[in-house]
């Protein structure tokens, strides 16, 4: 489907930067994070410079899952304040320049849903809903016996088993089948009353949070909606049919999908989608992921930043290529430092102190950068945590990464909440050295501040932005990429120095922002951890990585 505008022009220049609301900042001392909580660190984000904050789920919930199994997506549940407190919260964001979006769960519900109640016999059907949509708003069978084994028995009147999307207590929206069966008549095809109905709702959802003033969405699983379907065919027909409304209605908001595959996701009418760890392997050949992950295999392979430097970035490298290609500038691929699914970037053997180098290549490659909230002052990923509103999934340990915001030593709590430390949303991390961000603002080598110049230097030079032309030199340690016809970087993750040559066609003027990086000639000299962004004299042009 063709693409009737551009992204708007401000997703380009965006520095995200993910909130898990409830660990941010607490303002009632009930140990849960807020809005009025986050709006008083409003002037942190300014400072640290980012212009787009993204919200993890603030609706209505009876948090099984921490908020993505919602039950009203119409009312801001109580825990984190009021609609007014939203609208003030991006009243007062848009006074300092910062956009906010909000996170959609687009494929299911909270069981707890009136739509669902009424599905499921349980309560009153919407009266607004026509019969066939009440009944046809979930996938329903009403075999005597459930047709697979994620299927679950109807709590209501009622018979037979719903299709969830992913815990048992989210019950799928109905948007079709792409393979309709007559032996299965669950498979309703994506045009019935059904799915339609729940298309309107969709755009119905965000048009309500746009007229109060959000910037956009990112969709949770996005790729989830429409059933066996091979390629995601229909999936994207349905996004490219919501991208046409967004572009006629309300072209300067933008959608960032979890779909974890910008090559499929961007075409099919996002805006811009995430390299994840749980799709592919691009992300996890850069940061690794040391714990906490969807997969606990994946502490045994070695990433590029690591101090070990036994990583690459051909992974990393080969999926950016493929989807840069397909999006063909109609779109972005974001890059996130973690978020509230997988491991921070402090973790396993990669301490704070270690990370400065993520941040300079997250900062001059031409993606979207998504700082997860802590990481940029090396907030730790925490084993070993009580498992809190379905953040334990087997084996596998997400809390971790859904700890406090450190703030303060001198305040209680490290300044998250004043309430006694056991009613905590989850417990702070224990460590005598855990970083704060007032320790760090007045350390000016901290990472904090470093982050802060880097934002402040990708800000200053849109040749290190999202539009900026790229070519890899060395995908070795150290990582060297040109950057528009101006700029050559040099990032050293490993905690050896590492010397090289520069190719005899880059002639290096001097340096724009060096830390532990010399270039004297045609060589290179990064220290442990070092990296700099240096001014070229002349420099080659190309878009793709070919090094």
């Amino acid at each position: 489907m063709a693409l009737l505008t551009s992204p708007p022009a401000w997703l380009a220049d965006a520095v995200l930067y993910q909130i898990y609301p409830q660990s941010f900042a607490d303002s009632n001392g009930d140990g849960v994070g807020d809005l009025p909580g986050l709006r008083a660190r409003l002037d942190y984000l300014s400072e640290l410079g980012v212009n787009t904050v993204w919200l993890s789920p603030l609706f209505a919930s009876p948090f099984f899952d921490a908020g993505y199994d919602v039950s009203d997506y119409l009312r801001v549940a109580p825990r984190y304040g009021t609609e007014q407190d939203l609208v003030e919260l991006v009243r007062e964001a848009g006074q300092r320049g910062i956009r906010v979006l909000l996170d959609l769960v687009a494929g299911h519900t909270s069981d707890q849903h009136p739509w669902f109640r009424a599905s499921a016999g349980l309560g009153a059907a919407d009266p607004d809903d026509t019969p066939e949509h009440a009944a046809d708003r979930y996938i329903w069978s009403e075999a005597a016996e459930p047709p697979g084994p994620a299927w679950v028995r109807s709590p209501g009147t009622r018979s037979g088993y719903f299709l969830p999307n992913f815990y048992a207590v989210q019950p799928a929206l109905n948007f079709g089948y792409a393979r309709t069966d007559p032996a299965e008549p669950w498979r309703q095809p994506v045009d019935a009353p059904g799915p339609r109905a729940n298309r309107a709702a969709l755009r119905e959802i965000m048009a309500y949070w746009f007229e109060r003033g959000v910037a956009g969405f990112r969709v949770d699983m996005a790729s989830s909606l429409v059933k066996d379907d091979p390629g995601r065919v229909e999936t994207a027909r349905l996004w490219g049919e919501m991208r046409a409304w967004l572009d006629e209605a309300y072209p300067d908001k933008v959608l960032i999908s979890e779909w974890g595959d910008p090559k499929a996701s961007v075409p099919a009418g996002f805006h811009a989608d995430f390299f994840l760890h749980f799709v592919g392997r691009p992300l996890r050949s850069l940061w690794g992921n040391a714990q906490g992950s969807h997969d606990p295999e994946w502490d045994t392979e070695a990433c590029y930043f690591a101090p070990e430097g036994e990583g690459g970035l051909g992974e990393f490298l080969a999926a950016w290529q493929e989807a840069d290609t397909a999006i063909d500038g109609n779109g972005h691929i974001a890059l996130p430092t973690a978020n509230h699914d997988f491991s921070r970037l402090t973790c396993g053997t990669r301490t704070r102190h270690m990370v400065a180098p993520a941040f300079a290549f997250l900062l001059t490659w031409p993606t979207l950068p998504v700082i997860y909230f802590g990481d940029e002052i090396g907030m730790r990923y925490l084993p070993g945590l009580p498992d809190k509103e379905g953040s334990q999934l087997g084996t596998q340990a997400r809390q971790g990464s859904r700890t406090p915001m450190q703030w303060a030593e001198s305040e209680p709590n490290a300044g998250f909440s004043a309430a006694p430390a056991e009613l905590l949303y989850l417990p702070l991390d224990p460590a005598s050295d855990r970083p704060t961000a007032a320790e760090q603002e007045a350390d000016p080598r901290s990472l904090l501040n470093r982050v802060r110049e880097l934002i402040r230097l990708r800000a200053a030079h849109p040749e290190l932005g999202t539009g900026g032309i790229v070519r890899l030199v060395h995908a070795g340690y150290p990582g060297v990429f040109v950057r528009g016809e101006r700029y050559v970087v040099v990032v050293n993750p490993s905690a050896r120095p590492q010397t090289w040559a520069l190719p005899g066609d880059l002639c290096v003027h001097g340096p724009v922002l060096a830390r532990g990086v010399e270039v004297e000639g045609v060589g290179v000299r990064a220290e442990p951890f070092g990296y700099g962004v240096f001014e070229l004299e002349g420099g080659p042009p190309g878009r793709r990585a070919d090094g």
